[in-house]
């Protein structure tokens, strides 16, 4: 037999190895998770994972009633041995033989040829196997109004998202349904992300966590909230403070994250301002939260509704409006136009900015443009949370809370300068 003929073997052994491998992994893990238990109360370890991946490999192999017969036995075995451990054992969990029978399905899946989706698949299910212990312990902290509202977040982004028609219509074709909609998902993702966040790390970790967890929804809010409570002296007011740094901080990330998602090639000339602004921002923050005394115990910002629909659906009528003012001043003013509307529509809301503008033609604006832009509403909305502790909160406490906020815009000068001059 020549050279080419031993490389073919080889060729035609690897499936098999992979399949050997693929139950060899899940038993590993499988095995550990039941090192406790005595010999003869484990139905399937390390050694049989081995085996049931190895004959999924083989039975891709053989002809296609011969190995659908040779599955089903094993599969038979498993289920049998679910059920005799069932009634031996006050503990009726499911997940061995369920993993069993997914390990001979994925080593007859890489046995056809298909190693990756096989692996992939593999990786996934040994990773939700061994977070066991910690997939219980979040189980057991959720609420029913968490469940619900999760349930509401799957339709909305899952059943009526992909569901929208993806074209332009309506005046001056500014409105584009799926992207719209898509401003749905991307507000209540984040609503209720800062919702659980605040929830999991409850009050006990203070202002600063909640703060966090607020700037998520918006940062503008926490700033009012805690500015108000800054107005009258008391043992919270350094974690009050460090509390609007750390939300303007998070949020100038936040918005590079949407600016990521929605409007890509203006990225890099924003984050040419908004890096060094989030530097002095962050920086200010980790300051004021090392001046600050615990607060462990302290109320937060009350979030409401993990997925109120309210805030979601006017900030898609917000930007529907805005699309259709953008398309105009386009058309009647050029750049200037556009950049008048976002510079207005940033003090109202920073990501209905975002969303206006990378709902315009592509083409519309060159990227260094389009970043400068954008930057303007940013910066501008900083300038008026700064201007809301001064306002809502007239004293010392309120400067110390606003001067981070404008130490930050002056920081952005510098990128707004790198980005003119480029």
């Amino acid at each position: 037999m020549g050279e080419t003929g031993r490389l073919d073997e080889i060729a035609h052994l690897q499936p098999l190895a992979l399949s050997l491998a693929i139950g060899l992994f899940v038993g590993l893990e499988r095995g550990w998770q039941a090192r406790g238990e005595p010999a003869g109360h484990r139905v399937a370890g390390f050694r049989t994972f081995g085996l049931l991946g190895l004959l999924g490999g083989i039975t891709a192999l053989l002809p296609t009633l011969f190995g659908a017969v040779v599955l089903l036995g094993a599969a038979a075995t498993l289920v049998a041995g679910y059920v005799r451990s069932s009634h031996e054992s006050a503990l009726h969990s499911a997940t061995n033989a369920i993993a069993g029978l997914l390990t001979l399905a994925l080593g007859a899946f890489a046995g056809a040829g298909h190693a990756t989706e096989a692996m992939a698949a593999t990786a996934v299910m040994v990773m939700l196997l061994a977070m066991r212990q910690r997939l219980h312990a979040w189980l057991r902290g959720i609420n029913a109004e968490e469940i619900e509202a999760a349930s509401r977040f799957a339709i909305v982004a899952l059943v009526i998202l992909p569901l929208m028609p993806d074209r332009a219509m309506g005046p001056l074709d500014a409105w584009n349904p799926r992207q719209l909609w898509f401003v749905v998902v991307l507000v209540l993702g984040l609503s209720f992300l800062g919702y659980v966040a605040a929830r999991r790390l409850g009050p006990d970790r203070g202002l600063l966590a909640t703060a966090a967890a607020g700037a998520l929804v918006s940062s503008t809010a926490v700033t009012a909230e805690y500015a108000r409570r800054l107005r009258t002296p008391g043992p919270a007011e350094g974690a009050l403070v460090a509390g609007i740094a750390v939300a303007s901080a998070i949020m100038y990330a936040r918005v590079m994250l949407l600016t990521a998602i929605l409007a890509t090639s203006a990225l890099p000339s924003l984050a040419a301002i908004m890096v060094p602004a989030g530097l002095v921002a962050g920086a200010l923050a980790a300051l004021a939260i090392h001046r600050a005394p615990s607060t462990a115990g302290s109320d937060g910002v009350e979030l409401g509704n993990p997925l109120d629909f309210r805030p979601a659906l006017l900030l898609v009528a917000f930007v529907a409006v805005l699309a259709v003012g953008s398309r105009w001043a386009l058309a009647e003013f050029g750049d200037a136009g556009i950049g008048a509307l976002l510079f207005l529509t940033g003090f109202a809301d920073v990501d209905a900015a975002v969303i206006t503008l990378a709902g315009l033609p592509k083409g519309t604006l060159t990227p260094e443009r389009a970043g400068l832009l954008l930057a303007m509403p940013i910066l501008a909305n900083t300038v008026l949370k700064g201007g809301l502790a001064l306002v809502i909160s007239p004293n010392v406490r309120g400067l110390r809370a606003a001067w981070p906020l404008f130490a930050s815009v002056l920081a952005a000068g510098a990128g707004v300068a790198l980005v003119v001059l480029a």
